[in-house]
């Protein structure tokens, strides 16, 4: 009986035990295994974190969203776990510290405090609630420069006005802290071409760290370089082109070969020029931008990268217009079905950067001249001759004045419509020379496409009612015809003077409508 006595003793010890161990395991300041993520379970006051920013007021900015996560957390500590600071704190330090590589020159505040704390993990095991505060702002400071880039309010008077990507770093927080290693991916809601321009910055800057390139000194009185032809700069255009890749090896060879043809093709190709093997000043001129240059432009491209959601890339179909590369490209479950050149506004009458879903297609269009055209061309025309709107099939039309379909309509024979305040759309025309030229900013605002027919093609590709054929009679002969699309296509009209391609060659464009410094001056001001 004693012995029985004894065994239930020794039970009833071995449960009590049992109890007070899990209760340990939750006790306030220590880590719960059942919790989701790896933090300590203390709730310190909040009224702690306007004092904390009021003492740190560079990083006032992100007071709101820190007091959103941690209402969120109820006010426990999140960056701490029971061995000190957690593995994403010191994961977040060194990418903050590493913001160059994503193309970012700006100074971190508090920087020497922060190196302090990171620098010295051994002092920085117990929760602290000012490291706390301050790792929670540097993730958004992080955040705000590395994924969202500068303010709407500042992009909209930069003339973008495409829609900027809208996402809580807040409830992404809780991703990186069960799974740290997420922030060595591509970031959540960024451009696949801002890493690709990413890895392209690298390249050109191992290119400057070897002293780059040097000027091309061109003979004045030379006007072009052809196959054949030899000279001092032809072997300094063959050492450029080597250096970027252009070509695979550089013989010094002062005659212009068909080894430094097939790099100058290669050049012209990534640099927006007409595919043929002459050399002029102008693309003499392109080479000799220094390397210092290009980086700024790569940067400034990621800048404008860091606005845009991927979640555009998602889209079955999508119409995109690069300004800058005169160029239309038609997407199909992400990969590229169509390209074509464009020719977009003039300096004076720059096209607006801005998306708008596609509705329509207009073959044998009527052209509707806008008021000022009206006012500052057409009717000037009519006073100086009278026969003017019948020698241009012109008409009056409910007091303005419209031009006829036909082909020599300023429309060419089919328009495609994406309803928009900017009265911009995409449209053919009889003026095909103006596609050959490099530089084709001409138009009034809209976008002029070279391939119209083959567009058209492509859009209404999956009706049976439709096809090549039917499109063409639709085209050239008859009245008007709008058809409505089934499903609309989200047209984007963007603005980037660098660009990676499929194949990962980078493309240079000429700043256009001139917008890449004032971007510049709001990066790289400190």
């Amino acid at each position: 009986m004693r012995k029985l006595h004894y065994q239930l003793s020794l039970v009833v010890f071995t449960l009590l035990l049992t109890l007070i161990s899990c209760k340990k395991k939750d006790t306030p300041g220590t880590a719960n295994p059942e919790t989701s993520l790896n933090t300590i379970e203390v709730a310190f006051d909040s009224t702690q974190i306007k004092t904390f920013f009021g003492k740190y007021p560079k990083l006032q900015p992100y007071q709101v969203e820190v007091e959103k996560l941690y209402r969120k957390h109820q006010f426990h500590y999140i960056w701490f776990d029971k061995d000190g600071l957690n593995e994403f704190a010191g994961l977040l330090y060194n990418k903050v510290n590493s913001m160059n590589l994503e193309g970012i020159e700006t100074a971190i505040p508090y920087k020497e405090k922060l190196d302090n704390i990171y620098d010295n993990p051994d002092d920085n095991q117990k929760a602290s609630i000012e490291t706390e505060l301050l790792s929670s702002s540097l993730y958004f400071f992080y955040a705000d420069k590395v994924y969202d880039g500068i303010d709407i309010q500042k992009t909209k008077d930069l003339g973008w006005f495409l829609p900027r990507k809208r996402q809580s770093y807040v409830n992404y927080l809780d991703s990186l802290l069960i799974n740290p290693t997420l922030i060595h991916k591509e970031e959540k809601g960024v451009l696949k071409q801002y890493f690709l321009l990413k890895d392209v910055l690298q390249e050109y800057r191992k290119i400057e760290k070897k002293g780059g390139w040097k000027a091309i000194a061109l003979d004045p009185n030379i006007k072009s370089y052809k196959p054949g032809d030899s000279a001092a700069a032809i072997a300094q255009i063959r050492t450029r082109l080597f250096i970027t890749d252009d070509i695979s090896r550089d013989s010094k060879s002062a005659v212009y070969d068909t080894e430094l043809a097939t790099g100058i093709l290669k050049f012209k190709k990534r640099s927006g020029n007409t595919l043929n093997k002459t050399i002029l000043p102008e693309h003499v001129k392109y080479m000799n931008v220094p390397v210092a240059e290009r980086i700024k432009t790569i940067m400034v491209n990621m800048e404008r990268c860091r606005w845009i959601s991927n979640d555009i890339t998602k889209s079955k179909e999508l119409i995109v217009v690069n300004i800058p590369a005169y160029e239309l490209t038609f997407f199909r479950d992400g990969e590229p079905e169509l390209h074509s050149k464009v020719v977009v506004g003039k300096a004076m009458h720059k096209t607006v950067i801005f998306s708008a879903p596609m509705k329509y297609i207009v073959f044998r269009p009527y052209w509707n001249v806008p008021t000022s055209i009206l006012k500052k061309e057409i009717l000037p025309a009519i006073e100086k001759n009278p026969n003017y709107l019948e020698e241009h099939n012109m008409e009056w039309k409910d007091n303005n004045v419209r031009q006829r379909p036909g082909p020599e309509n300023s429309l060419g024979l089919v328009k495609f419509l994406f309803p928009n305040s900017n009265a911009i759309y995409l449209h053919d025309t009889p003026s095909k020379s103006l596609f050959g030229k490099e530089d084709r900013a001409f138009s009034h605002g809209c976008i002029r496409v070279a391939k119209p027919k083959e567009l058209a093609a492509v859009i209404m590709k999956d009706d049976k009612k439709w096809n090549p054929a039917k499109i063409e009679t639709a085209m050239n002969g008859g009245e008007e015809f709008w058809y409505t699309l089934k499903n609309k296509i989200p047209v984007y009209i963007g603005y980037f003077t660098a660009w990676v391609d499929e194949e990962g060659v980078i493309h240079f464009y000429e700043d256009v409508y001139k917008r890449d410094e004032s971007l510049a001056t709001l990066l790289f001001d400190k």
